[in-house]
């Protein structure tokens, strides 16, 4: 009987104790408040943030997460990034999590959407609305991909391909490429290298084409991009495309900005790069 009793005292004891589980919670009016959870009702939260304590009407709250204590850097919330599987155009070894989706337009004019139907397993569409001017034959494309961990966090490897053709064009026109890539590092902070084998209604590429992708982290909401592309024509000459700038998160959407570079002949030609990425889920 003794021991029931303390038993159930320490239970509570347990269950008037505040949840020393940081969190961070969204409101609908687009305020953001961290904190540790003081006091829970079916109606209300009540927190323990760095000002003192708040009370937040449940029936406000947009978005509520746990704080992984390795995203909180130098007393600031680093939030995981949203837009960690893609530099500005190539795809890296990581995938997106099962229900997470985004859409993507560079220059007005390129339009990617992508969906995570698993933790392994993605898929997009995107098409170059071309029929806006004057009903010219428009490129359509679905982009299937498949990732997994090696060593999580570490190294993930990716597959997939982006397979398309050219509505309104007399006799279609498919063109396309596989390609596989392997990622070394975290999300935050990783290098890329990728092989591709363009196509062409039937006919493949004779030689791949040589991706170099890197991303850094330089804040809570900034990170550092760039691409290298190295294609090789049939006849033996090697063409460089590379890509540099950053990506700025404005709350959960991404602004990526930067130069798209050509060299050919000892030449270099260059070209604003301007997009976004609009997260279409929640997670």
């Amino acid at each position: 009987m003794i021991c029931i009793l303390i038993l159930a005292g320490l239970e509570s004891f347990a269950q008037d104790q505040p949840d020393s589980t940081e969190v961070r919670i969204e409101t609908l009016d687009g305020n953001i408040y961290n904190g540790k959870i003081l006091e829970e009702t079916d109606t209300t939260v009540k927190l323990v943030t760095k000002v003192g304590e708040i009370e937040i009407q449940k029936s406000t709250i947009k978005r509520r997460q746990i704080i992984d204590p390795q995203n909180m850097r130098l007393g600031k919330y680093w939030a995981q990034n949203p837009q960690s599987t893609r530099y500005f155009w190539a795809p890296n070894g990581y995938g997106l999590k099962k229900g997470e989706a985004y859409y993507q337009n560079v220059l007005l004019f390129f339009n990617q959407a992508a969906l995570g139907v698993t933790d392994r397993f993605s898929i997009g569409a995107g098409m170059i609305p071309l029929f806006l001017l004057n009903g010219s034959p428009t490129p359509v494309w679905i982009t299937p991909k498949f990732s997994t961990p090696l060593v999580e966090n570490k190294i993930n490897v990716g597959a997939g391909g982006l397979f398309g053709t050219v509505l309104g064009f007399g006799g279609g026109g498919s063109f396309g490429l596989l390609y596989g890539t392997a990622t070394f590092g975290s999300r935050d902070y990783n290098f890329s290298l990728g092989l591709g084998w363009g196509y062409v209604d039937n006919g493949f590429a004779d030689r791949p084409t040589v991706n170099l992708g890197g991303m850094a982290r330089l804040g809570p909401k900034m990170y550092l991009l760039g691409e290298l592309y190295l294609i090789n024509d049939e006849f033996g000459d090697t063409l460089g495309l590379t890509t540099i700038g950053g990506r700025s998160m404005i709350k959960r959407v991404g602004l990526d900005y930067g130069a798209f570079l050509v060299s050919d002949a000892g030449f270099w030609y260059g070209i604003p790069w301007l997009g976004i990425s609009v997260p279409l889920s929640k997670n």
